[in-house]
């Protein structure tokens, strides 16, 4: 059995900008500035992460419906530590029901990624990155260099 651990959180946003400004402000969290389109905003423990909800409905899959049962543009994010890491707790995640949005696959960014849902609607998106690392806690890290 693998250690669970929510690593990010993903907000589909109607507009990036605006709401990148909105965190900012309110927050004072300040994004990283070395990926575009996509905002990334440390948390202790986790990530906020905004995107355009478009985007995020596409990368889950061509059967997910912007306004359809369990898609309310909040994905929960598991960053595993390696790509069979991602694989087991897809498997775990079948045998316990949960309904495959998305298989695991190679991702258009490098990373190996995969959809399902809860028995609930709700969409977690279980990701391995080579950008990725882990604290000694589980939480995650963005690799320098």
């Amino acid at each position: 059995m693998t250690i669970p651990r929510l690593t990010t959180l993903t907000l589909g946003v109607d507009d990036l900008s605006r709401a990148t400004a909105f965190y900012r402000h309110v927050f004072g969290l300040l994004p990283r500035d070395d990926y575009e389109g996509i905002a990334f905003f440390q948390l202790p423990g986790t990530w906020l992460i905004v995107y355009p909800k478009d985007k995020l409905a596409e990368d889950i899959g061509p059967d997910t419906a912007l306004a359809g049962p369990g898609f309310n543009g909040i994905t929960l994010g598991y960053n595993a530590r390696s790509r069979d890491e991602v694989d087991t707790v897809f498997a775990q995640a079948k045998a316990a029901g949960a309904r495959i949005a998305k298989m695991p696959q190679e991702t258009f960014w490098g990373g190996y990624s995969g959809y399902f849902q809860d028995p609930d609607g709700y969409y977690w998106e279980v990701v391995w990155g080579p950008m990725f690392d882990h604290a000694p806690d589980g939480s995650l890290l963005f690799r320098e260099g």
